[in-house]
């Protein structure tokens, strides 16, 4: 069993996140960089399984940076095998659509069992690249799981909707995206980050892999810094304050006029 895993790497959600007005792109230099925290859990189903069946191999994915090396290596000190990095300065903030064609030609040359992805990244939440990269790899997706169990042949879970429990199933190969209710990642050991140094992280390009430039499918038009917060209005309770704030709220379309 071959499954991959794909990484990446995000500004740290505790610090300040911001684009740049100039450029319309993620402004990396405002917090540091580190492994989406849904991919570590996407990338702890893939180890479980790996726990369980030593002859199965984890291939960690990743696109960006330089500095996205570093997330890989953790990938790496974590338990995956060896590790791919797409990259390519010519892709410096490609769209959904562009990273999804370059990580298809990478996982076509894989030719995995399985792919787990995290449901959406914390900085672009679009959640979109599974369904994408299973349309172009022409696979199966089950989305969006909360548990996942992986058999020879095929790989199940669970999908919670509001106050359902779907439970789906996909015959391999297949591509999975996990949720945060999913498996809780595990610490890197210190034996996991010495066997890391040896292990192999493969630097590849969008020519390397077969992927010739593109015209954008995107446009971003305009860029603006977030407007300041404004005091917000204050009413005081002197006998009337239900009413006034039920006004307040009405006159804003938020709860209708008895």
């Amino acid at each position: 069993m071959k499954i991959a895993v794909l990484i990446k790497e995000v500004p740290d959600t505790y610090g300040e996140r911001r684009l740049d007005v100039t450029t319309g792109l993620l402004d990396r230099a405002a917090s540091d960089a580190v492994v989406d925290e849904i991919d570590e859990r996407a990338l702890e189903v893939a180890l479980q399984y790996k726990d369980a069946h030593k002859d199965a191999e984890v291939v960690a994915i990743a696109m960006g940076p330089a500095s996205a090396r570093d997330s890989l290596r953790k990938a790496l000190q974590m338990g995956a095998d060896r590790a791919v990095h797409i990259l390519d300065d010519a892709l410096a903030g490609a769209d959904a659509l562009r990273t999804a064609q370059v990580l298809a030609a990478a996982l076509g040359r894989e030719q995995a069992d399985l792919v787990i992805a995290g449901n959406e990244s914390t900085d672009g939440r679009g959640g979109v690249v599974p369904a994408m990269l299973a349309e172009m790899l022409g696979l199966p997706l089950a989305g969006s799981l909360g548990s996942v169990e992986i058999g020879e042949t095929v790989v199940r879970g669970t999908r919670t909707t509001g106050a359902e429990v779907a439970r789906l199933g996909a015959a391999l190969p297949a591509i999975i995206s996990v949720t945060e209710k999913s498996a809780e990642a595990r610490f890197p050991s210190f034996k996991g980050v010495m066997a890391a140094k040896k292990k192999p992280l493969e630097a590849v390009t969008a020519a390397s892999l077969g992927v010739g430039p593109a015209a954008a499918t995107s446009l971003v038009l305009t860029v603006a810094e977030r407007p300041a917060r404004e005091a917000g209005e204050r009413i005081e309770d002197e006998g009337d304050g239900g009413r006034r704030l039920a006004e307040w709220l009405a006159a804003r379309g938020l709860v209708g006029r008895g």
